[in-house]
Formats: C-alpha cells, structure tokens, sequence
C-alpha cells in the first residue's frame, strides 16, 4: 500500500457517486461507477482501508484525511509528508511520514499519541498477525518494532535503506532495501536469511496470505514472484515500464495490483498468475499508492493529484484515465517565464499565491514581502519559526535560496533545496513580487 501542492487546477468529472456502503462511506450506488475524496491540499501519497471499509489518505500537505461519506475528518500532527498509514484495527490508525514520526489515532481523537521516532524518513508499517505490534520500515536502515500494548521498542539494524515491510503468519518480518535485496529475520535478535537480490532497490513487498509466496516491485520495473521460503521463482510480470511504486493484494479475490511510474495500474490473477487488466489510471504523472475496498470490488489509487479515487475494478481498462496529474511543474516550461518556473519547480508544491485558508503544507505567499516569518495566522509553523527576527523581502527570499533553508533557518520544516544561479533567485523574487502584491 504503499507519499500541499501547487497552483489549483479543475478536478476531472466524477463519474457518479459511487462505492458500496461496506466501504465506509455510506451513501453511494453500486460499484460500477467512481468516486473521489477531494479535500488534500497535496498530492496523496499513502491510502490505508480498514476491514471495515474506512478510507485513510496521506498526503504531501502534512494531514491524514480520515473519510466519511466523502467528508474528511482531518488528522493533523505531521511536520512533513505522510507516506505511510496502517489500520491496527476499527478503532485504531497509525500514521508515519518524512518528519520520522510515527502517531497512533484512538477513534474518536483529534490527537495523535507520539509512538516514537526513526532517525530517517519512513517508507512503510505493517502489523503483527495478533496485532500487538507494529513494525516500520525507513531510510535510517532500521526496523522499528513498536508495542501496541504493554513492552519496549526494539530496532533491527539492516545497513541499507528499508522501503518496505512484511510479516508472514509465522512472525517473520520481510525487509525491502534499497540496496536490492529481500532480507528475512526469522526472530529480531537473529541473522537474516537473503531471498532475493536483483540488484536495483525494491519498493514494495506484498506477501501472500498464507504465507507461501512473496510478491516485489522494484525500481527498474522489474514484477516478480517468488516463493517466500527458498526465493525461487513463481512468475515474472516485468514490462517496460518503471519503478513500481505500490502493490495491493485482495486474498478473498485472488486480485494483486501494481501501480508504477508511468501511471499504469497492472492487475493480476493470484490464482493463475496471469495479467487479467492492464491499462493508463493517469495522464500524467506516476500511481504512488493502492488499496482494496474490503469486498476487493474497487480499488483505491492515488497519484500527483491532490484527490484519492475509488475505481470500480470492473471498469478497469474500458474507461480512460482519470487521475489528472496536472501539477503547474508539470507544464511545458517554455510557457513560463524563468521566475514562474522557479516558482513551480520549488515552491509551488508547498506554496499558494492566494489568500485565505489553505491545506498546503507551507503558508500562503500572498503579501509576504515585509511579513515577519512565522506569523500568518492558522498556520502551524515550526518552533524555529516561531518568533523569529526573519523579515521576508528580497534579501531574505535570496539568502534562503542561496544557502538553502536547513541553513538559513535549520529546523523549520522546509525541504532541503537550493537555487544556486543569482540570476534564478532574482528571477523568482521579481515574480513573487508581482504574484504576491496586495492590490490597494
């Protein structure tokens, strides 16, 4: 199942109104027709179903939508963007994201209980068979095993980068590197066994229900099964297209989904291992995230858009792509002139030009020459932020791109980047300040 954006763009028709009621989201027809769930102020880069059918989304704008009857219930403690979600049960949601962080949601609370932290960005959780623990997968090269209940956080040291995790029904954890390998650990405290090692860096695992076949997608494209104890192949779906970004399984369908950079959603038959539909979810952009509706009738996708869609799995490849991915970097850059694409290439996917509220992940820019940082009001700004001397005007704005804001302002919840050419910094600060300035 595994990911607050730039310039506002029309949403692509809805097609009806439509998934069944046993989703959770109550109100809706039959399963033959889409739905989407609008409100993200980013693209969705994570989507989590529970058994009962509630939809959980996790964005580039910091916020777990929590869906009912398409209106979200924001869950918002997230300093970066929310790449993982995992239902513990009904009543329980963990979230994790690029901030480190791992929250636990109660039902019913409008505030995250802090789990603990990794020393990286986390890429994916995953549950125990009983349900008393939850294990994640980062970039800092751990495992994390976290208590749900009563006891102390363990860590596996893997060396490598951790894309991905799985538990079979035994226990055994399954780890992703980034690195290519499939490593195994029977026990924390234990060796790992090496499955596979295809050489480039595996994104995702999903792991068969009873355990007896381990499915990966990685950054070459490749799609290959394997069996889960001795690694032998099962099948090979690799096509030319690349990285795989994220795997559904629905054992109750025998349906496995595949979504990768090019936009495509591949599903196949876990029986006969056969592709049974393949075909373009998005003109534009890549799939970054899958799950099943509890019946495995509607598959839910999610991409650059700022909207996750559910998608009837029976209408898959007799309907055109929907997922838009039209996002303002995404344009031609010639049609821009060099500050506007500054703009859309480094701030844009954080940042609106308009006032009034917004679900981006970074303030609104509108009228920020001569605002001290950290002060529009209703946003959460980091501690660092938070009372400092910062003027924004031309000086500022040059010196954070100069030095790059985990210089300038270490700490804030900027992402580390930099516009090294003078000539770009002047280009971008002379559109913002025709983009921002406040008519009188």
């Amino acid at each position: 199942m595994s990911a607050r954006a730039g310039v506002s763009h029309k949403i692509c028709a809805i097609w009806g109104a439509a998934v069944l009621s046993v989703m959770g989201v109550s109100g809706y027809a039959d399963a033959d027709e889409f739905t989407t769930l609008k409100g993200h102020g980013g693209p969705v880069m994570a989507l989590a179903v529970s058994p009962e059918g509630q939809v959980a989304t996790g964005s580039f704008d910091n916020a777990v939508g929590l869906w009912h009857d398409r209106s979200p219930r924001w869950l918002e403690a997230h300093d970066a963007a929310v790449t993982a979600l995992a239902f513990i049960d009904a009543g329980r949601l963990v979230t994790a994201g690029d901030d480190f962080a791992l929250y636990l949601w109660p039902q019913g609370s409008g505030k995250g209980e802090l789990i603990g932290r990794h020393q990286g960005k986390i890429r994916a959780l995953a549950v125990v068979p009983n349900g008393d623990t939850l294990v994640s997968a980062s970039w800092d090269g751990e495992i994390g095993l976290w208590p749900l209940d009563d006891g102390s956080e363990r860590r596996i040291t893997v060396g490598s980068g951790i894309n991905d995790v799985a538990v079979g029904p035994d226990g055994s954890i399954y780890a992703a590197t980034m690195s290519g390998q499939i490593l195994v650990y029977e026990a924390a405290d234990s060796p790992p066994r090496r499955l596979v090692d295809q050489g480039f860096g595996i994104n995702q695992l999903v792991l068969g229900p009873d355990g007896d076949w381990l499915a990966y997608g990685a950054v070459d494209g490749a799609t290959r099964v394997v069996d889960s104890q001795s690694g032998d192949p099962v099948a090979d779906f690799t096509l030319e297209r690349r990285p795989i970004l994220a795997m559904a399984h629905h054992a109750e369908t025998a349906r496995l989904a595949v979504g990768d950079g090019q936009g495509y959603i591949m599903m196949v038959d876990t029986e006969t291992w056969r592709i049974s539909s393949d075909f373009r979810a998005t003109r534009a952009g890549p799939v970054w995230a899958l799950d099943f509706a509890p019946d495995g009738q509607t598959i839910w996708a999610a991409g650059l858009d700022d909207l996750a869609y559910g998608w009837p799995v029976a209408l898959m490849g007799e309907a055109e792509a929907q997922i838009a991915g039209n996002r303002g970097f995404l344009k031609d850059p010639a049609t821009m002139p060099n500050g506007e694409r500054q703009f859309m290439r480094k701030c844009s996917i954080c940042h609106a030009l308009d006032p009034g509220d917004s679900r981006k992940a970074g303030p609104s820019l509108h009228d920020v020459f001569g605002r001290p940082a950290g002060t529009l009001a209703g946003y959460r700004y980091s501690e660092v932020l938070d009372g400092s001397d910062i003027i924004w005007g031309e000086v500022t704005i040059d010196a954070l791109f100069d030095l790059g804001p985990d210089h300038y302002i270490p700490g804030s919840k900027m992402p580390m980047q930099r516009i090294t050419d003078p000539q770009d910094r002047r280009d971008l600060i002379a559109f913002l300040k025709r983009a921002t300035k406040v008519e009188k």
